[in-house]
């Protein structure tokens, strides 16, 4: 009798495969009206750290134009000549190192020389991940190799070079952004108002993009700078000197913003041509990729000046996080109207009510 009684309350306690299937399906459905929302806060949780970033490089900057007078450049040239080296200077992620809690780098680095000289090459200092540079939501956030050894990081926060036009080679005429070529802008020239004119925003680690292409000129196509990024892609196929596409199938071939050492607008910089996140396609070799455009290198010519699209990108759906240069951050959604961030993008170009 003991026996049977044991027996009967197992019988009973166990559970039956129809019983069993269904809790299954009860856990599996909970787990699915949870995971949006864990990953919503995840989510929530990057965009507060990639604000915290990014307001501290616009920190960075005021404390320097406090100590110097004056902002620092995008990279410094001599005009009227070219370049003796490709990674010739330094750009303001280089300059503002001190003022950023990285004195360590700062104190390794040789600004009068490129990264990749002298010192700078054996330092260790270009290779080095700076968090403060790099948002979490980041998805190449990896150093870039060159024949298979590390050679330099990538960045996802890039300054405000203006709106289309970006330097004159000759004659040292810079953009109209907060930081250009040579610029040395001190703050009473920001006549928009320092809280009315972007200081950075979010860009995309290895983007791809296009360079070196004949001059499209101040006013191209029809109105400067283009509305359409199919004005850019058609320009670049029809121009004559064809151009130098950084872009492949392997992510290291991707080679835009992936130097935060380096001054040049495609590699630290962005540029308001474009709405945030506007995608600017291009096809090679049966691929499509979403570029950004450099027409010439800063420094490589006297003859041919450099404009850019480098338009700002985010992972974080729908908009990108900003700063102004009061420090104030933002996040701005990608349908802005174009004027609005085409205004936020100028220093002193009289669009304050616009900007509002």
């Amino acid at each position: 009798m003991i026996e049977a009684a044991c027996h009967r309350r197992t019988r009973f306690a166990a559970f039956t495969l129809v019983e069993l299937l269904v809790v299954i399906a009860i856990i599996g459905t909970l787990v699915g009206l949870l995971l949006p929302a864990v990953q919503s806060v995840r989510e929530a949780a990057r965009r507060t750290q990639c604000q915290s970033n990014i307001r501290q490089l616009s920190l960075g900057v005021l404390v320097y134009e406090t100590a110097r007078r004056r902002f620092p450049p995008s990279l410094q040239h001599k005009p009227g000549t070219v370049a003796s080296t490709n990674n010739f200077s330094w750009g303001v992620h280089g300059r503002i190192l001190g003022f950023l809690e990285e004195s360590g780098s700062a104190m390794k680095v040789n600004l009068e020389v490129g990264y990749d000289e002298g010192v700078n090459k054996t330092n260790g200092v270009a290779v080095s991940r700076i968090p403060v540079f790099l948002c979490p939501s980041e998805a190449n956030d990896r150093v870039r190799t060159k024949s298979g050894t590390p050679f330099v990081y990538p960045l996802a926060y890039g300054f405000n070079f203006g709106t289309w036009f970006i330097y004159d080679g000759m004659t040292g005429a810079g953009g109209d952004g907060s930081f250009h070529p040579n610029s040395n802008l001190r703050a009473g020239v920001f006549r928009d108002g320092m809280s009315k004119t972007l200081c950075a925003a979010e860009v995309k680690a290895y983007t791809p993009y296009v360079r070196n292409t004949s001059d499209p000129g101040g006013t191209y196509p029809a109105n400067a700078p283009p509305t359409e990024p199919s004005h850019i892609t058609a320009f670049i196929t029809a121009s004559p000197a064809g151009g130098d596409a950084k872009l492949g199938p392997a992510t290291n071939d991707c080679t835009g913003h992936t130097e935060w050492p380096d001054g040049r607008v495609h590699h630290t910089g962005f540029t308001t041509v474009f709405a945030p996140n506007t995608v600017v396609p291009f096809m090679k070799d049966g691929r499509s990729f979403d570029i950004d455009y450099n027409s010439q290198q800063e420094g490589r010519s006297t003859s041919v000046k450099t404009f850019a699209a480098i338009t700002s990108r985010s992972h974080h759906p729908g908009i990108v996080n900003a700063v102004m240069m009061d420090g104030s951050v933002r996040s701005v959604e990608n349908e802005v109207d174009l004027r609005v961030w085409r205004a936020m993008g100028t220093r002193a170009g009289g669009e304050t009510v616009a900007a509002q």
